[in-house]
Parts: structure tokens; C-alpha cells; sequence
């Protein structure tokens, strides 16, 4: 993981409208190529119209679910609810590896719907979750704005459900 030139990545997240901040993510491209890929792609919205008819991009999609201790989920730009999404690669991919493992805060992760069935959707832990190592690939690790993580487990519910409209107001890749 600590290879140089891994990809950056950034969402700047705002609250009920209101902008909160961003948040940065290096991408872990030389142990999860595809996975990272997908990610930094649907971050700067290169790849444009997807299957669903839809844009390819993370911006103006939302943190659907957000459990106090565990996670925040967002990545359904296509439906909103986490029954949706899409990949790069047309409507899900395979699971690339588990050799990363959900070690700490602000660990990047695919969230899925069982074996094999990456779309768009991801995760960030509020904490280490080993339970869900062999399930779900990280990709990716915070390295700014864990103060704006940090703010979005504050309007996490035991149901999932946020109790305020959590949204990325814009995304992209950030060049070094």
C-alpha cells in the first residue's frame, strides 16, 4: 500500500445544500487495478452515459446509508435508494481480490449484493469492520477531510436512513 503515483480522488460533500467540505482518497491501483479504475473513472465522470441511461459519475449522487460505528454508503447514481448503480464496465464486475483488509477509519470499499456483483456503490467505514473482510474489496483509504467523515456519521441512524440530505456536490481525480 504504499506504492507511489496511486490514484487521488476527492468528493466535496454538502449538507442539506449547504457544503460541508472534501474529502480525499488515494486509490490502492497496484493491488486493485480494476476496482480502483472504476472508482477514479465514476470520481471525474470520463466515461460519460452508461446502460442506464445514465451519467457515469459520482456528482450530485448521495450517501443513502449511514450507520453510526460502521459505514456511510453512497454510489447509487442511478436509482438513489442502494437498490442501483453501475460500473464502467457495463452493469457489475467481478470481485477483484480480498487481500486488503478493513483495518481503521476511512477504509474505501465496494458494497455489493453478494458474490461478484460490484456496480458503482462503495462504502466508508467509521471504524474496523474485519467481518466484512472476503466479502467486499477495498480499493482505497481516506487521507483528507476525515473531519467531513466524521460530520457524516453525525447524521447516521441505527436504520440507515441519514437524517439529513447528504450529498457530492462534485468529484474528481487530483493530479499531482
Amino acid at each position: 500500500m504504499a506504492a507511489k503515483n496511486l490514484p487521488k480522488v476527492f468528493f466535496d460533500v454538502a449538507v442539506n445544500g449547504t457544503p460541508k467540505g472534501r474529502m480525499t482518497f488515494k486509490l490502492f491501483a497496484d493491488t486493485v487495478p480494476k476496482t480502483a479504475e472504476n472508482f477514479r473513472a465514476l470520481c471525474t465522470g470520463e466515461k460519460g452515459i452508461g446502460k442506464s441511461g445514465k451519467a457515469l459519475t459520482y456528482k450530485n449522487s448521495a450517501f443513502h446509508r449511514i450507520i453510526p460505528g460502521f459505514m456511510a454508503q453512497g454510489g447509487d447514481f442511478t436509482l438513489g435508494d442502494g437498490r442501483g448503480g453501475e460500473s464502467i464496465y457495463g452493469h457489475k464486475f467481478n470481485d477483484e481480490n480480498f487481500t486488503l483488509k478493513h483495518q481503521g477509519k476511512g477504509i474505501l470499499s465496494m458494497a455489493n449484493a453478494g458474490p461478484n456483483t460490484n456496480g458503482s456503490q462503495f462504502f466508508i467505514t467509521f471504524d474496523s469492520t474485519p467481518w466484512l473482510d472476503g466479502n467486499h474489496t477495498v480499493f482505497g483509504q481516506i487521507t483528507d477531510g476525515k473531519d467531513v467523515l466524521d460530520l457524516l456519521e453525525q447524521y447516521g441512524t441505527q436504520s440507515g436512513r441519514p437524517t439529513a440530505k447528504i450529498e457530492i456536490v462534485d468529484s474528481g481525480e487530483l493530479k499531482e
